[in-house]
């Protein structure tokens, strides 16, 4: 069994091309059910973080090899929230960051999160 979900449509959780990792957006699915996990923005931000992680685990990397992540939200007034635990993730240097409102994510989730990562 793997650490993160599989993927909900016809596109790879991630691509190797030399020596960077381009992960698709992860949502906060449970990797064995697929159920979504938690219905507030701290647990789901946890959650696809962790999906994040399991992926990077995948690879023998970890958070520290992210140089760029993407995180999207369906409600910017929650950006502190998501913030909080975001921190919990990442040390300095932190990765380049984007975080973008949207209309609705895949299965009404609040948060996606997509990263680049770097094989050192």
């Amino acid at each position: 069994m793997s650490n993160y979900p599989k993927a909900i449509g016809p596109y790879s959780a991630y691509r190797v091309v030399g020596n960077l990792v381009y992960c698709s957006g992860q949502i906060p699915l449970d990797p064995a059910s697929g159920e979504v996990v938690g219905s507030d923005i701290k647990a789901q931000t946890t959650q696809a973080l962790k999906n994040v992680g399991g992926i990077l685990e995948e690879l023998n990397l970890s958070y520290k090899n992210i140089v760029k992540t993407v995180v999207f939200l369906t409600d910017i007034s929650e950006f502190a929230q998501m913030n909080e635990i975001y921190a919990e993730f990442f040390s300095e240097p932190y990765p380049a960051r984007s975080a973008v409102a949207v209309k609705e994510l895949p299965k009404g989730v609040k948060v996606e999160v997509e990263v680049i990562a770097s094989i050192e």
